[in-house]
């Protein structure tokens, strides 16, 4: 089966005359912008997950986003740079994001950020899971959109990257209820797909200059990796940067389940590649120890199945607050979906009965002190399984 190319092309850093050359070459690889056209508006849907400085590696560094608007703006055309991170979708809200970013550097070469904070509901009967939701409506003033994500770890998918990043068009405050609508994972993949499916970005970028590894998407720690790619398909552009920081497919439900749909690849092997090797960035340490991992125990009968059930709820990740860290703000409480958190002296509480382990609290956490925790019998057999593969 053929599969969207990936364009790939290394980027040392965010100076500018280094992200002028790369994302230039990236994109003349594929002919990346040739569907903008003199007058349009292009919708840039950045990753905006938290009021984070560039240099965090939370965020789409500013930089790249720049030079995409100054590409985009020497064709005639009108780019618009907007997302809607978890909280209120609203101008005060986001103005705080858009400053700590860094993302007012659009504007010096004709950008603009987002300033409709409008919702409405859409209806799509074709969708797999995602039948009706609520958007965020400045991306029907776009005749192009454009996912323009970053390479990180997550907790729930294992990576956010171009197919997580449309999870952005769903209004913050209502993320909350996809988590508990879609609380499998496998759902809530098919829920992402479906997003994609829906909107249909015509181009996908991804700033893997500086990715996130560790407790990601929020709380991890920057790691460079040193490219920029470029695809007219999130599924071959996740199977390619799941390779690059050595995350097998099986621990990315958004890539099973694109596979199983006959939208994308099973991994990065697949895929043709423009430009340079992916092999050149591929980061063998790549720490996504904080990925969630599901583990699957099946035996045949009714014994085998309950065994197989308490060993997967005793195994399976889960969020847990490392004390030390924690300020006792009560984020994580005001974002759980399952209102499973509670606070006790200053201390978060959670109702593992109550828990569907979205790790919004570890995403929002604001320092990093809630963390993706195995147990002890979890601990063991990933030990066991890290030593087996070495």
């Amino acid at each position: 089966m053929s599969y969207f190319p990936v364009s790939i092309q290394a980027c040392a850093n965010y100076e500018e005359s280094t992200v002028r050359q790369s994302l230039g070459l990236v994109l003349r690889q594929m002919d990346a912008l040739n569907f903008v056209r003199p007058g349009m508006t292009v919708a840039i849907k950045v990753n905006l997950v938290a009021a984070a400085r560039p240099e965090e590696a939370a965020t789409t560094h500013p930089a790249l986003v720049r030079e995409l608007c100054r590409l985009i703006t020497e064709k005639g055309a009108r780019p618009v740079v907007g997302d809607s991170p978890g909280g209120l979708f609203s101008s005060m809200y986001l103005k705080g994001i858009y400053q700590a970013t860094g993302l007012h550097a659009v504007e010096d070469v004709g950008g603009t950020l987002n300033d409709n904070f409008e919702v409405r509901d859409a209806v799509d009967h074709d969708a797999a899971v995602l039948h009706t939701f609520p958007y965020t409506a400045w991306l029907e003033e776009a005749d192009a959109i454009i996912c323009f994500s970053k390479l990180k770890t997550h907790a729930m998918m294992g990576m956010t990257c171009s197919v997580k990043n449309m999870f952005g068009t769903i209004p913050g405050t209502a993320k909350s209820e996809c988590h508990m609508r879609f609380s499998q994972e496998d759902r809530f993949a098919d829920m992402l797909i479906d997003l994609n499916e829906h909107f249909r970005p015509a181009l996908y970028l991804v700033d893997a200059v500086e990715g996130m590894e560790g407790n990601g998407p929020t709380a991890g720690h920057p790691r460079h990796i040193g490219c920029v790619l470029a695809s007219r398909s999130p599924y071959s552009l996740d199977a390619v940067c799941a390779g690059i920081i050595n995350l097998s497919a099986d621990r990315v439900p958004t890539l099973r389940r694109a596979a199983a749909r006959g939208l994308g690849p099973e991994n990065g092997d697949d895929v043709t590649i423009l430009g340079d090797s992916p092999n050149l960035f591929r980061v063998a340490d790549f720490d996504t120890s904080a990925a969630h991992r599901d583990l699957t125990f099946s035996s045949p009968g009714l014994v085998g199945r309950v065994t197989g059930s308490v060993m997967k709820m005793t195994m399976t990740t889960r969020p847990g607050v490392r004390k030390g860290l924690c300020i006792g703000c009560g984020k994580c409480s005001q974002v759980c979906p399952a209102h499973a958190i509670t606070m006790e002296d200053r201390l978060p509480r959670i109702a593992r009965d109550r828990c569907i382990r979205c790790f919004c609290c570890q995403e929002f956490c604001p320092k990093g002190a809630m963390q993706v925790q195995r147990t002890l019998p979890g601990r063991i057999v990933h030990g066991i399984s890290v030593r087996g593969k070495s």
